[in-house]
């Protein structure tokens, strides 16, 4: 029990939504954009099967060296937030957990999954998680452009963590 004395905390371990958050946390450390950085975890009874991050696709000049000119016109305070986000070249992190399980074979597994996501998924995102049956999505911030008001129309449940409450096992990673 040394352990939870180190943490100062009421709890020994994180709990799963915790857990799997700071996965997504972790994924986001891969991403290539310059704009924002994003992680997505997709979890199968407490089990991760697939992990995503946004940035370029692969083949394509990373968003980081120039790949994206979207991107440097936002950085360059040329574009707004929001703007122009069909010339953004970044593949969105929940995508890219989305396709690598197709990519991996395991694409029936998606439904009756939980997102993790460290941001609210867009519209396509969204469309993206209830087509393949994700049923539950837990996030860390809102995003301006999500796709909340569809994901209620479709019964996905949408949960949000405090980013305090991970902050405390981010000392141990």
């Amino acid at each position: 029990m040394q352990e939870k004395n180190m943490l100062n905390w009421n709890k020994v371990r994180p709990t799963w939504d915790e857990y799997f958050m700071l996965q997504a946390e972790i994924a986001k450390l891969r991403s290539n954009c310059l704009t924002r950085q994003i992680g997505a975890v997709i979890v199968r009874d407490n089990r991760q099967i697939a992990t995503g991050y946004n940035g370029t696709p692969p083949g394509i000049l990373n968003c980081i060296d120039g790949g994206c000119k979207r991107c440097q016109e936002r950085i360059n305070g040329k574009l707004n937030s929001g703007d122009n986000l069909e010339r953004c070249l970044c593949t969105h992190a929940e995508a890219n957990a989305i396709m690598q399980c197709a990519l991996f074979g395991n694409g029936s597994s998606t439904k009756g999954t939980t997102l993790y996501s460290t941001f609210a998924p867009c519209l396509e995102c969204s469309k993206m998680c209830i087509t393949v049956g994700i049923e539950r999505i837990v996030v860390l911030h809102d995003y301006p452009e999500d796709g909340n008001i569809l994901l209620q129309e479709a019964n996905i449940k949408l949960d949000k963590l405090k980013r305090e409450d991970i902050l405390p096992w981010c000392k141990f990673i």
